[in-house]
Parts: C-alpha cells; structure tokens; sequence
C-alpha cells in the first residue's frame, strides 16, 4: 500500500501541498497536461526551486488573469465534473469542495451548502490547487493519506466577508478532532484550502506509519519568515512497512448512577445509528459502594461532538470524559461465499504470516437460518469454512 505523510510543522495550504508534492518526484508537465483537462483558458502554472531557512523544495503558483474570482460550489462542481480527468481525481476534487462548502455554510449560518459562494476559495487558483492535490494523488498512485499535528498561527486577515480573525471560521471548522498547535506566529499558517484537503484526505493524525520511504518534498509557501520554522510543508512517501493497519480515535466514557439498565437498549442504539464504531455497557462500584454502569464508546475523532450530544440527550450524565486510543487493525475486506443454503457476506482479514481470521455477517445468518429452518450454528460454520477455503 502506497503512502503519503503531510508533516505540518508550519502548516498547510493548497498550493504547499501541490508544491510538496512536485518537489517529490510529480511532473510538472503531466501536472500541467492534467490541469488543461479543466479547459480554463489562459490557465499556466509557474514552478520554482526555492530555499526557506537553508532547505530546498519547491515552489507552485497558477499564473492567470481572473476577473470573477468568486464563484458558487455548484459552478465549482460542475467545472470539475465536466473536464475530462480521471474519475478519481474527479471525485477526490469534488469531495474537497463538498466539505469546504459544509463548513462555509456553517460558519455563515446558511442551511444549504448550495447557497454557498466561495470568494477567494471560489478562484482559479483555489481550484487550481485543490484539483492539483487530487492529480497528486491519482498521478503519484497514493492510497492513503496520513497527517501530523497541525501548526496555526494567530492574526487577522481581510477578505470578502471583513476582517476575519485567523485561523479563518472556515478553516477552523474544517480542523474539528484535528490535534492543533496554535501559536502566536502573525501568520496564516493553515488556509481553508489546506485545511479542506486534510479533512477530505488524511485517514489518521499522529505519529506516521511505518512506511519504507522512497519520496521526500518540500514545498515552499509565500511567505520567506527570517526566524522561526521555514513556512514549509514536507509530504514523505512510501510503501507501508506495517504488520498492522493503525489510526487514532476517541474513547469516551461516562459513569451512572441513577439510571435505570432498561434504557441503555435504545441508547446504544442510538450511537450505532450516529456512527459509534463500538458502545458497551460495564458494572462498576462507585464511592459509597453504590453500583452504578460505566458506558464507553469509541468513535472517530471527528465524531465527538455527535456522540457527546447523543449521551448527554439519552443519559442522566452530567459529564464526559475522553482520551485519544491507538489502534492497531488487520486489513479487511467483505467477501461473499457460497453455502448449502445460498450466499452469505463473510468478514476476512490477514494478519502477519498470512493468518486468517473469518467472521461470517450475524444478520446474513440469522435471516438464512430463519428461512432454511437450519440451525444458526451450522450455517455460521459453514460459510465460516468456506471462506477459509
């Protein structure tokens, strides 16, 4: 599997990530060859060796006269939809305009992100940069993407909407469950757009996997600061070194005391239908020996604030706690088997040494055993064999 680590020591935008990327082996010529695919007339691209406190890497500018520089999500879309690029860089570019308009909806107070008009991330250059990270990814044969900590700076910045506090509403919202550093560096160190790319694109913030590396980019920001971190974003590539699949996620628990066990059923119901990777229920004694239950649930990072909302509506619990948990995995995939009674979906992952760990679907089996008349435990076993092989 092939890899690509953004390490944003001095944060990211758009056409950082573009530059990181050439300066890491991407051609310029198919870049440009790719980004003629969007039919933008007069569109040129501007690459260049430059140094930021002593380290090469590369610098990248869309060099184009654009009068409108402010366009709708849905002209955006369709810009994007209409060109003839591969349909993964298609649907890559799409997915990172969806969620900008999502959270400039937010931030604007605006149900629909269809009424959505992007200013400065509605130019050339925005789109430029963001279907330049996709072609990146196509181009580069990248199949996950995997980010560190992110560094913020603190200032303002006027724009079409005012003078507006950086990081920017929009950028910020994009950053929900992203580990942040803020300083006080008088820069915008994370734009909207790169902010836009992490939250579309990176799997996992942290540590970086264990990757065997081939490719390293610099790419060169604006910005040439005298002191302080060069204003540069470095993405390191290679093929993961891995037994195991590993990513970060929240745990969250809660202990309760005054509640009735009949209704956890529709509670824990409630978080699998919200997106709970898991919740379980636990006895526990509490101070003064009172029994009580410790509810824990593990949820994807950017899904704090929906589980906090559900627990906070379904329990009496007047507090949370959560801590980030690291997680190792297996691959795993989906395959469907045959057996005496008909297909069934069977869960197999591979592990080191090519061990094999099989889990027919529960709901398939329970349906086939009501149907069949057969017992739940041969039809299990069954597909469970016969997706060993």
């Amino acid at each position: 599997m092939r890899i690509a680590y953004f390490d944003c020591f001095s944060g990211i935008s758009g056409d950082m990530a573009v530059a990181a990327f050439l300066d890491a082996g991407l051609s310029s010529a198919v870049l440009s060859r790719e980004l003629a695919k969007l039919n933008i007339k007069g569109l040129k691209i501007n690459t260049s060796k430059t140094t930021r406190s002593g380290i090469a890497g590369t610098g990248f500018e869309c060099d184009i006269k654009d009068p409108a520089h402010s366009r709708s999500l849905k002209e955006i879309i369709a810009l994007i939809k209409k060109s003839s690029l591969s349909e993964r860089a298609k649907n890559i570019s799409a997915a990172i305009f969806g969620n900008i308009g999502d959270a400039e909806a937010k931030v604007h107070g605006l149900d629909d992100k269809r009424d959505v008009r992007l200013h400065e991330l509605g130019s050339i250059d925005s789109i430029v940069d963001i279907v330049g990270v996709a072609i990146a990814i196509d181009t580069l044969g990248i199949d996950e993407v995997y980010a560190s900590s992110v560094t913020l700076g603190r200032t303002s910045i006027k724009c079409a909407h005012g003078q507006l506090p950086l990081p920017a509403p929009a950028a910020m919202e994009l950053l929900r469950g992203v580990p942040l550093t803020i300083t006080e560096t008088a820069a915008e160190m994370v734009t909207p757009t790169g902010a836009g790319i992490l939250k579309t694109l990176v799997k996992g913030f942290g540590r970086p996997p264990a990757i065997k590396v081939d490719r390293i980019g610099y790419g060169a920001g604006s910005r040439d600061p005298k002191d302080g971190l060069p204003n540069m974003l470095r993405v390191i590539i290679g093929e993961s070194d891995e037994a195991f699949k590993s990513d970060s996620i929240y745990a969250i628990e809660t202990n309760i005391d005054d509640s009735s066990p009949q209704n956890f059923g529709y509670l824990l119901e409630r978080l699998f239908k919200a997106g709970a990777l898991d919740a379980y229920i636990t006895n526990i004694q509490m101070k003064k020996n009172r029994p009580a239950f410790k509810l824990t649930v593990l949820a994807q990072i950017s899904d704090l604030d929906r589980m906090a909302s559900v627990i906070f509506a379904e329990t009496t619990t007047i507090g949370l706690r959560y801590y980030r948990s690291e997680r190792l995995k297996l691959d795993r995939k989906i395959v469907s088997v045959k057996t005496s009674h008909g297909k069934i979906g069977v869960k197999v992952s591979k592990g080191p040494g090519g061990i094999m760990t099989a889990s027919p679907e529960y709901d398939e089996c329970v349906k086939m055993a009501r149907k069949s008349g057969a017992s739940f435990k041969s039809i299990y076993d069954e597909a469970k064999s016969a997706a060993k092989g």
